[in-house]
């Protein structure tokens, strides 16, 4: 098939392999590099990656060779970590699986949103405290730019922040909810409920459509999404491999539907 033109990072269009039946949910990652945030990524032949302190994603093509391999690890460093999106790729000999946890996408047809007036706006200045607080509640990686994905609401209480949640990943059409935390001492008052909801009324407004991804073993949090209106739409792995010390690859294949590499277990809501 003749892929379609996408931006690529450097401006103008590139085209670039997408799978035949691709869907943007299969691989958010890719979708997000081609589209909205093409002007974050970091392109090595057909690997695309975000800069390391946005986010530690990394997308592999949906038919990855040895090149590609070699790329991957040009990207990631001797030793480096990459989380392997879309169809899951086989990596070469010399490769190691780091982590593995099964999870879920959940998507959000059904779910109108909310504004929230005691909701505030995050920006830049409050990355020291998002960093504090995603370092006590461990929702999933959050760095000092990952705020430049998209929008990030929080709430204050005393002046401190004890609630966040934001955009990450941006597929056309979709936006994923994400960095859904709340301090320890605040929990069980629907803080985060109220968070997630008033992300995605924003979602809404831009006529794009709410999704999320977490850890299939947090089960608290599925229910509450589930009864927010979030739908099931596919299992999936958090799923990383490790380039060996030389970052040398020798060829690979590829197996099923795969996942998001999210290095920490997603928050409760």
């Amino acid at each position: 098939m003749t892929a379609p033109a996408f931006p690529a990072a450097s401006g103008g269009s590139r085209h670039l392999p997408v799978a035949a039946g691709f869907d943007a949910l299969d691989d958010p990652v890719r979708a997000s590099l081609l589209g909205a945030h093409a002007h974050l990524a970091e392109q090595r032949g057909r690997v695309l990656r975000y800069p390391r302190d946005v986010s530690p994603f990394l997308s592999m093509p949906p038919d990855p060779g040895p090149a590609d391999w070699q790329d991957a690890a040009a990207l990631a460093g001797a030793g480096g970590e990459v989380p392997l999106t879309g169809p899951v790729a086989v990596p070469p000999g010399g490769w190691e699986e780091s982590r593995n946890v099964p999870g879920v996408q959940l998507t959000g047809e059904r779910v109108a949103g909310a504004h929230d007036t005691g909701a505030v706006r995050l920006g830049p200045a409050d990355v020291p405290e998002m960093l504090d607080l995603v370092e006590r509640t461990r929702p999933g990686p959050f760095l000092t730019r990952t705020l430049e994905l998209g929008h990030y609401v929080g709430i204050r209480l005393g002046g401190a922040l004890v609630a966040m949640a934001g955009e990450r990943l941006h597929p056309p059409g979709w936006t994923e909810i994400s960095a859904v935390c709340t301090d320890p001492g605040h929990r069980g008052r629907g803080l985060a409920t109220r968070l997630v909801l008033a992300v995605a009324a924003g979602v809404r407004d831009r006529g794009e459509t709410p999704f999320l991804h977490a850890s299939a073993a947090n089960t608290h949090a599925i229910r509450l999404y589930e009864r927010l209106g979030f739908r099931l739409r596919r299992t999936t792995e958090f799923r990383t491999v490790r380039v060996p010390a030389r970052g040398r690859a020798e060829g690979a294949h590829t197996r099923g539907p795969g996942g998001l590499g999210q290095p920490r277990r997603g928050d409760a809501p």
